[in-house]
């Protein structure tokens, strides 16, 4: 990356850091940043998903540098799961994944405080100020209906905790999944075509 601005990931999430890595991309620094996720009255699923992938490159302060962020959202209709931090919260997001599909919505946001390339479209642009680009993925995934036996074995684990939805595809979770459309990487947490898309936008 020499000769390039340095690269900034706004998240501790060590699943991003290794997404990243499978496409050639090793942040200079990682940081986490620290935002209010709760979803504004009437605001959709992927609505959020932006909005909060945006407040996070716009809260990590990193003068000169390109700053990369993602949030992750788990619904069911309109309907926003949390970010699991209880076992119940967890139980009670797993209860209502079983034998159904649901949605998750990955946003994507890359801040730099120069222009883009020719002809790359910029999510929000100010002449005195950095420059945030934003893409959103989405994809559908399929739970099969689950035993509470199950649902036991997978809880001593404890990989729900801090999850979206309770669950993590990349873990043992994957048991439950029968389909996934859509981006198999942005249900992990950081779709990767998407993020090559932006950051080729700023750092070629």
């Amino acid at each position: 990356m020499s000769g390039r601005p340095r690269l900034v990931l706004a998240s501790s999430s060590p699943r991003r850091l290794a997404l990243l890595a499978q496409i050639g991309v090793t942040p200079d620094e990682v940081v986490a940043a620290d935002v209010d996720e709760t979803p504004m009255r009437g605001e959709t699923p992927r609505l959020l998903a932006l909005r909060l992938a945006r407040a996070k490159a716009e809260v990590v302060e990193r003068p000169g540098a390109i700053v990369l962020a993602a949030d992750t959202v788990v619904a069911v209709g309109r309907r926003v799961l949390p970010k699991a931090e209880t076992e119940q919260q967890a139980r009670e997001c797993l209860t209502l994944l079983s034998a159904r599909s649901h949605r998750v919505y990955t946003g994507v946001a890359v801040r730099s405080s120069g222009p883009l390339r020719a002809g790359a479209d910029a999510g929000r642009q100010n002449a005195s100020g950095p420059i945030v680009r934003t893409r959103l993925a989405e994809a559908r995934v399929a739970f099969k209906r689950r035993c509470p036996a199950e649902i036991d074995a997978y809880f001593g684990r404890g990989e729900w905790r801090g999850k979206a939805g309770g669950y993590a595809a990349q873990g043992l979770a994957a048991r439950f999944i029968t389909s996934i459309v859509g981006s198999y990487s942005s249900v992990v947490g950081l779709p990767l075509y998407e993020t090559a898309h932006l950051l080729d936008a700023v750092m070629r």
